[in-house]
Parts: structure tokens; C-alpha cells; sequence
């Protein structure tokens, strides 16, 4: 899926293959695929990229075996996924801060209220509501969930309020999916998938907000579960809004775990955020 435009960031292959996604929306370089034939010479690239940019933060997703090399480089582990990569080897979630507004900024408020969530027991969500239909969309959708989106989302690290992005990423790797009553799409999520480590990213959840409070997110999440082990996928994974204590609760109700806090990562509507990582194995 690399090089395309991504709002004000854009996704790009650099060296041997190594793929991110860099920008001034999130204000970061975010290593997204590595290429091992690119270490060492990837954080000299990132660097220089950062030296022009003046990017305050890099993440990678790497698997767990590269991960002393960049420990070494100065990074630190935010977040981990067990047996990401085809069902067998982890990957972590390394990140180095390179301004001191961007770690002091770190939302305490929300990380408290949120470890909180984590020391009650939650019960576990079973059921879907009866009175909404669940289905996969298609291409004849596009209007309905770039509407969604742009209603939802003042700002978003992907284009997912643009047709155009929407129906390149359904004609890849990504599938749409929808909550409808009476005709009328009143929530949306979409899987992720990347068949070839077998686990796909469960994102892009919203849901206009006069049917909120009827567990579409959950019913959106079971759905993409059961199509997803149908695909062979063995890790889903999720990058939640710490602020979002509703779509915490989604998927820790639904039997996903929590592994880490990705500090003032993401540009959601309107500003820099914290974001939850959680992974469940199928």
C-alpha cells in the first residue's frame, strides 16, 4: 500500500523496503513494515527525516527479535502483540520522544480513569442488539461510510473520509463493515487484514450519535471476528483512543487484552492523542 497521500502524512517505501508513514497531521514518523536488510541504516533515514521535518515523535511496529537494536538506538517499548506475525513471533511497539512537550503532555487524567476500567472486572458481552442488521459493505456503500466518517471524525491519520481511499483499501486489504436499521447505516468498522502473518487490525469504528448506547461497536466487532477466522487469521489487534472509554470497554468485554499505552500518538479529531493497544487470539 505504499507510496499514497494520507491527508497531510503520506505512506513511503525507503531503502530495501522498509515501509512508513510520516507526516505533520501526527507529527511523527511511524515505522509501519521493516525491512531487516535495512538495519543499521534505517535510523540514520528516520533521523534525517525527523532533522527536516522536526517530528516529535517515531514509533515502530517491529517483530520481537529486532528489538535490542533498537533498545540500543534509544527506543523504548510502549506496547507488544503476542504471535503477530503468522500465529509464532510477537511484535513490539518501540518508540523514541524527540521533544520534551510530547512526553510532558502525557494525559494522566485519562490514564488513571482508565486504569481503573482495568481493576474491576468486566463482564463479558454475548449478545447483539436485534433490532439493527449486520452486513459487509461493498463499494455501493462508499458515500454512506465516507459520511459516517467525516460527521464523526473532525481529523483522522488515514483518509477515510475520501471515496477515493475507500475504494482502493476495499479493492486490498480491507474490509468494510455495517450496522443498518430501516435501510439507514448508523455504525461502521472495518478489518484490516494481512494475510500473509495471519492478523488483521479491527479499526475504524464510529457510529453517528443518535444510535449510540445500543452496542453496535460490539455487534460490528463479532461479526469481523467470525470473518476473520473464516480468512485463516489467527491475531487481531486494536489501537483504541485512551480517551474513549466506551470503545475500551468494547473490546475488553469482548475478551481482548490490554498490553500498552502508545503516549500522544495519534491525531483523532482534532488533536494528538494516547492510544490503547489490545490484541485477542482466534
Amino acid at each position: 500500500m505504499c507510496v499514497i497521500n494520507v491527508i497531510s502524512d503520506k505512506i513511503e517505501t525507503i531503502a530495501n523496503g522498509t515501509c512508513i508513514q510520516h507526516g505533520k497531521l501526527n507529527n511523527r514518523i511511524y515505522l509501519m513494515k521493516l525491512d531487516s536488510r535495512d538495519i543499521p541504516q534505517v535510523f540514520t533515514l528516520m533521523h534525517q527525516i525527523v532533522k527536516e521535518e522536526w517530528y516529535s515523535k517515531i514509533i515502530c511496529k517491529i517483530p520481537k527479535k529486532y528489538a535490542p537494536v533498537f533498545f540500543a538506538n534509544g527506543f523504548i517499548l510502549e506496547a507488544q502483540i503476542p504471535k503477530f506475525y503468522k500465529g509464532q513471533d510477537d511484535a513490539f511497539f518501540v518508540s523514541k520522544f524527540l521533544s520534551s512537550d510530547r512526553v510532558l503532555k502525557i494525559e494522566r487524567d485519562k490514564l488513571s480513569a482508565f486504569s481503573a476500567i482495568l481493576s474491576k472486572e468486566q463482564p463479558i458481552i454475548t449478545s447483539s442488539p436485534t433490532k439493527f442488521t449486520i452486513r459487509e459493505l461493498n463499494q455501493s456503500d462508499v458515500s454512506k461510510i465516507t459520511d459516517i466518517y467525516s460527521k464523526v471524525f473532525e481529523t483522522y491519520p488515514f483518509p477515510i473520509h475520501e471515496k477515493e481511499y475507500v475504494l482502493q483499501t476495499m479493492s486490498e486489504n480491507v474490509r468494510y463493515f455495517g450496522a443498518e436499521k430501516n435501510g439507514e447505516l448508523a455504525a461502521i468498522a472495518s478489518s484490516e487484514m494481512d494475510l500473509e502473518n495471519k492478523n488483521a487490525e479491527m479499526t475504524d469504528f464510529a457510529t453517528y450519535p443518535k444510535y449510540s448506547g445500543n452496542r453496535l461497536a460490539s455487534a460490528l466487532l463479532r461479526r469481523m471476528e467470525q470473518e476473520m477466522k473464516h480468512n485463516g487469521i489467527h491475531t487481531l489487534y486494536t489501537i483504541a483512543r485512551l480517551k474513549s472509554i466506551p470503545m475500551n470497554l468494547t473490546f475488553i468485554r469482548m475478551n481482548y487484552n490490554y498490553t500498552g499505552t502508545l503516549i500522544k500518538n495519534t491525531n483523532i479529531s482534532g488533536d494528538i492523542e494516547s492510544m490503547n493497544v489490545y490484541y485477542k487470539q482466534i
